[in-house]
């Protein structure tokens, strides 16, 4: 009920929407039902029944409730003769055919109006549930995508989405519309004969229990297929980005093998969730048509035996009672529709309730600039216990410094970086900035004061302006020609066939490796933040480009407080500080010299370098 509940809060914003086609739809209940009585003298009149020797006195009302709706028909019956009386019955009967006509037409138009306003409360809903998902992505820290599947997530925003619209938001209208339409049309079938109802309503509960369980093991499919489709996407989303791999390792028979089999998993659960949902409509039509045969034989017992209903009574109520089965068949649809979208609606909540690790304390400190230091206070980080990263790391970067982290791969140094920029929290210890704890700082403030640059180049579909543009939304274009000059970019952004205007691709597929990490450069010099972080910044760079790459880089971190990580010792020589890590350990730290003069693990490393 809770999950309901969450998914409705969405609607709130739509529920005039709502209150108009519940509205709309119950006038079309009762012009339904209206539409059948206008046939009553009609038939009345066809089988004879309305005479003018039996409707010669104007019919009394005694009084009782119970006795409303047979006054009203005998009134109705006598209005009609004296109608038939004053100017015969072709013209009446004409004049009733035209009045049931247009009673159809008026309840075919408030069938419209209701569904035409509901068409505007699911679009909003929608477009308001995956805009909060989007939202909710964008403020997940970066430790939730990795243990996540990027097919999995587009799949919950483009097909769980879809079936939470389709399944439970096109469902909450015919849940409550249809028990009116139920009660409106049982009130009326009591009024007309109360032993017929009874007796017809004797397997009407059959048919839902029957439905009800079908509906049952619907959720259990639903959610297998949905998960099987997220694997799917996945699988995509991993060949679109690994092409170049899947081909020079003749690769492609084995993803085609991954993919038809996560497929076929996939076709085995939608195809048992398509036969049990297949099977709840010819079952109700099957009981449908044996209540039909019932009760058309019950009727003519009680017309040719007993003689306890006119014949053109007996065919309103057929035709009022068989009004039931499209509310009943679709009051048990959207209960089952409702079970089938619960597993989509728990796949969306998961990312709308996934818990943000990284959040703010209840009133966090402001802050606008660094003033001293940061500091790494006895920082230790893990997955979990037995997965240790970092362990009694301690470090202070003055303000103004350059300070390098060495060592090999799996040493910890992008995790000083990750922590640095508030990517993972600190297991253990703090990091603090001008002694405050950077877990008790603004996050949006604290994240304005730095900048960053990765190893792998992250560029966006979008043309090279608007890239660099992302490090400051509000600058002038001299602004950001100027930072493409001093990250060595404006050279080849000038030559590219609309120049800065230029639409890079998917991922900056249409620039050099180079390119795409100086336009990745030219973003955070844009920026301008008092802490540059920069984790291989030069890697994808060629001789000639690293060359005055580097030199714009140092002239650019000669007033910041700076964190390098390299591989390329020969980029951090001029760091104020050298920090050399193994194992998430600083096994050495110093300046070039003194770790060169030390002949340790440093000095080392620079030897394989200059050696390679």
């Amino acid at each position: 009920m809770n999950e309901y509940k969450k998914i409705l809060k969405f609607a709130r914003p739509h529920q005039k929407y709502i209150y108009g086609s519940l509205f709309f739809n119950i006038l079309y209940s009762v012009f339904q039902i209206a539409s059948l009585g206008t046939i009553l003298p009609v038939l009345g009149m066809l089988f004879g029944t309305i005479k003018p020797e039996k409707y010669e006195t104007v019919p009394t009302y005694s009084g009782d409730i119970l006795d409303f709706f047979t006054y009203l028909k005998e009134y109705s019956n006598y209005y009609v003769q004296s109608l038939v009386t004053d100017y015969g019955s072709l013209k009446v009967l004409a004049w009733l055919c035209i009045i049931t006509a247009f009673t159809f037409l008026l309840r075919n138009v408030f069938r419209y109006l209701g569904s035409y306003l509901l068409i505007n409360y699911r679009v909003g809903v929608t477009k308001d549930l995956r805009g909060a998902m989007y939202r909710k992505i964008l403020s997940l820290p970066v430790s939730f995508f990795t243990d996540s599947r990027k097919g999995d997530m587009m799949s919950r925003m483009s097909n769980d989405v879809g079936d939470v619209e389709g399944n439970i938001l096109g469902s909450l209208v015919e849940l409550i519309n249809a028990p009116f339409m139920l009660i409106s049309t049982l009130v009326t079938l009591f009024f007309l004969s109360t032993e017929m109802t009874l007796f017809s309503l004797l397997v009407l509960p059959v048919m839902g229990t029957m439905i009800a369980l079908i509906g049952k093991s619907l959720k259990k499919d639903s959610h297998e297929a949905q998960n099987e489709m997220g694997t799917i996407f996945s699988i995509v989303d991993e060949t679109l980005k690994s092409s170049k791999v899947i081909k020079i390792f003749n690769a492609e028979k084995i993803m085609d093998n991954r993919f038809m089999q996560s497929m076929q998993r996939w076709i085995s659960s939608s195809i048992r969730l398509g036969r049990k949902k297949e099977l709840a409509s010819p079952m109700s039509e099957f009981l449908g048509s044996i209540t039909f045969l019932i009760i058309a034989w019950y009727g003519g017992k009680q017309i040719i035996v007993e003689q306890s209903i006119s014949p053109a009574d007996f065919l309103v109520f057929l035709g009022i009672f068989f009004q039931i089965l499209p509310p009943m068949k679709s009051l048990s649809a959207s209960i089952s529709n409702v079970q089938k979208g619960e597993a989509s609606l728990q796949r969306v909540l998961e990312i709308l309730d996934a818990d943000v690790k990284i959040e703010e304390v209840a009133d966090p400190v402001s802050i606008t600039t660094l003033q001293n230091n940061i500091e790494f206070k006895d920082i230790g980080f893990y997955y979990d216990k037995d997965n240790l990263i970092l362990k009694n790391f301690n470090l202070t970067i003055p303000k103004g410094k350059t300070v390098a982290l060495v060592g090999q791969s799996g040493s910890g140094k992008t995790t000083i970086a990750n922590l640095l920029a508030r990517f993972y929290d600190v297991s253990e210890g703090e990091i603090l900035i001008d002694g405050v704890s950077i877990k008790h700082l603004k996050l949006d403030e604290y994240r304005k004061l730095l900048g960053m640059v990765t190893q792998e180049s992250v560029l966006f579909n979008d043309s090279v302006y608007n890239n660099i543009l992302m490090g400051k939304p509000d600058a002038t274009k001299e602004e950001v020609i100027e930072a493409a000059k001093v990250a060595n970019a404006d050279i080849f952004i000038t030559q590219l066939p609309n120049g800065y205007d230029t639409n890079i691709g998917d991922d900056g597929g249409k620039l050099s490796g180079g390119q795409k990490q100086r336009v990745s450069i030219a973003r955070a010099v844009l920026k301008n933040p008092p802490i540059m972080i920069l984790d291989e910044a030069t890697s994808a760079l060629d001789t000639e480009s690293e060359k005055f790459v580097q030199d714009a880089l140092e002239k650019m971190m000669a007033n910041r407080t700076s964190l390098i990580i390299a591989h390329r010792l020969s980029t951090i020589q001029k760091a104020d500080w050298i920090v050399v890590m193994e194992k998430g350990d600083i096994v050495e730290q110093g300046s070039h010299q003194e770790l060169i003069a030390h002949r340790g693990v440093y000095h080392k490393l620079v030897e394989l370098q200059n050696f390679d």
